[in-house]
């Protein structure tokens, strides 16, 4: 089940979200160096800002949204303190925008979404997934790029997890999945997951690099 915009808004407000590691996932900042990440962009589900933050301060023209107001307001502070004042972030509900044009609409459209542990959010909530699969196509520019780097259930992790086969059947009509393939993410352990690290390795400054999926979706 997905949460409420007040769980995300405790986990920042007490400083024990377990994707706050105070830097960019390797995956994405190797996306950057690939040269996948063009014109304007989006990163959606941004959180504590750390992607919107490396890529503004890169010279992309980004916006970050998050359903969380204490999450932008994490983002904004954590902004300001890495000398990077002008990253943009607005508080918007990425399931909602996908039956809601007009609010889509205000955001306009995006040539590369990145989604860094979104989309296994709603791995088992198939309704709010194809809201917000709808919210992606509706955002991102005919020929544009979606990246979604999300948890695997190929080992124990932080949090939700998924197979591939979903995020295949999750984009279909309308869609190119161009590539899926393993890749990593690290997370700090917090008391939000603390009994969900066992067997995993935890380096003595308690983060943790768990296997995930890393897809380039284009859309049609």
């Amino acid at each position: 089940m997905t949460q409420a915009a007040e769980f995300w808004n405790t986990v920042y407000d007490n400083d024990t979200a377990p994707w706050v590691i105070g830097e960019p996932q390797p995956a994405i900042v190797e996306l950057e160096r690939e040269g996948l990440i063009r014109g304007r962009v989006l990163d959606i589900g941004a959180g504590a800002g750390e992607h919107t933050i490396a890529l503004t301060a890169l010279g992309y023209d980004v916006t970050g949204i998050d359903l969380s107001p204490s999450a932008v307001e994490y983002a904004r502070r954590n902004a300001a303190a890495k000398g990077v004042p002008g990253a943009r972030f607005r508080v918007a509900d990425a399931v909602r925008l996908g039956d809601d044009p007009a609010a889509a609409g205000e955001l306009g459209v995006f040539d590369t979404i990145v989604d860094s542990a979104l989309f296994h959010v709603f791995g088992e909530d198939p309704e709010r997934r194809a809201s917000y699969v709808r919210a992606l196509h509706a955002l991102c520019k005919p020929g544009g790029l979606v990246h979604v780097l999300a948890l695997s259930d190929a080992e124990p992790g932080l949090g939700p997890r998924i197979g591939d086969g979903l995020i295949r059947e999750s984009f279909g009509a309308g869609w190119e999945l161009e590539q899926l393939r393993p890749s990593h993410y690290l997370g700090r352990v917090t008391e939000v997951v603390a009994g969900n690290v066992a067997g995993l390795d935890v380096s003595a400054e308690g983060i943790v690099d768990t296997v995930a999926w890393l897809a380039r979706i284009r859309r049609m």
